[in-house]
């Protein structure tokens, strides 16, 4: 089928049939839109406000001044920008009545979505290599993870993460769309773009399982051979205090990390193109939504230091007032 596609005239030709995408959202149902609205509002709002107040914690904590925080700073950053991208276009959405999004901007939030996605995917494992370096290597650990190696890390996680966003868009712009013009979601992603195409597909979904596989399978095995690592040295620390502050630490990070990649891997890592479902959907909450709230939470609940700074800052702030 995807051969005879790619050998159909049609199919090469009028690649402007369709000019905008219609967002069909969570929920059709008109009964539904204000409590998914306001929902979606609230998580919004916790979400930039609890990132922002960890962002806010490092800032003001000269004891937070590390590498590990200045990762957790970019992380809080980079979840701001994974919510933002996609949850005030669906929230305007029911306010304007319209649901359609034009073809260039279809491909704009799928651009940003897949580089901050995927600069999350490499900043998770610089974390880890982080800790395997405080925890391993500790006399080694103030020359190794120098502020010049933490820029390097960050500046090489942006440029491979932009390479992996730039190859898909670029890719999706070879299909041609020729209607229907409804993506089965409440953002443009590419599963349920490559639905849509009414030419083959079959090389972007290729790419997009081969790259998804390199990326993941990569930054996997870096992260689960760092801990492996770390959780050898710290059995083997005599202080029961010190080894309950780094599984703390660890403990957090791992979280996340499972979160992470538990959502990425059910959403990009599968060929073929299965019609959309609620469970993409679902998955999509947890990747733009869901994710980027709970990281503030885990990464405060089970910090001490997190915890001291926030309160400094809550306190510094009331005393203004």
């Amino acid at each position: 089928i995807s051969l005879q596609r790619l050998m159909q005239p049609e199919a090469r030709t009028n690649r402007t049939a369709v000019t905008e995408f219609i967002l069909l959202g969570l929920v059709e149902t008109d009964n539904l839109q204000p409590m998914v609205f306001v929902l979606f509002l609230f998580a919004y709002l916790v979400t930039v406000g609890g990132n922002l107040s960890i962002l806010a914690a490092i800032l003001v904590e000269p004891k937070l001044h590390t590498s590990m925080y200045f990762f957790l700073g970019n992380l809080s950053l980079l979840d701001i920008g994974c919510i933002t991208v996609t949850v005030p276009a669906m929230l305007g959405h029911p306010l304007s009545h319209k649901r359609t999004v034009p073809y260039a901007g279809c491909l704009s939030q799928l651009f940003s979505f897949h580089l901050l996605a995927g600069m999350d995917c490499f900043l998770l494992t610089a974390m880890a290599y982080d800790r395997f370096l405080a925890i391993c290597r500790p006399l080694t650990y103030s020359t190794r993870m120098s502020q010049t190696v933490q820029r390097i890390l960050v500046v090489v996680s942006w440029a491979c993460a932009f390479t992996n966003a730039l190859t898909h868009t670029i890719a999706l712009t070879t299909l041609n769309f020729c209607g229907p013009c409804e993506v089965n979601h409440f953002y443009c992603d590419l599963p349920q773009l490559f639905q849509l195409s009414c030419s083959s597909t079959l090389l972007n979904e290729l790419l997009l399982f081969g790259v998804g596989f390199i990326m993941v399978g990569t930054t996997a095995v870096l992260i689960i051979s760092s801990y492996i690592h770390v959780a050898a040295a710290v059995v083997r620390l005599c202080s029961a205090e010190g080894r309950k502050k780094a599984f703390s630490t660890c403990g957090s990070h791992l979280t996340v990390v499972c979160l992470f990649y538990g959502t990425g891997m059910f959403n990009y890592m599968r060929l073929g193109s299965e019609e959309a479902s609620d469970k993409d959907k679902g998955v999509g909450v947890f990747n733009t939504i869901i994710n980027p709230m709970l990281n503030p939470l885990i990464y405060s609940l089970r910090n001490s230091d997190v915890q001291g700074a926030l309160w400094q800052v809550l306190v510094e702030r009331q005393s203004l007032t």
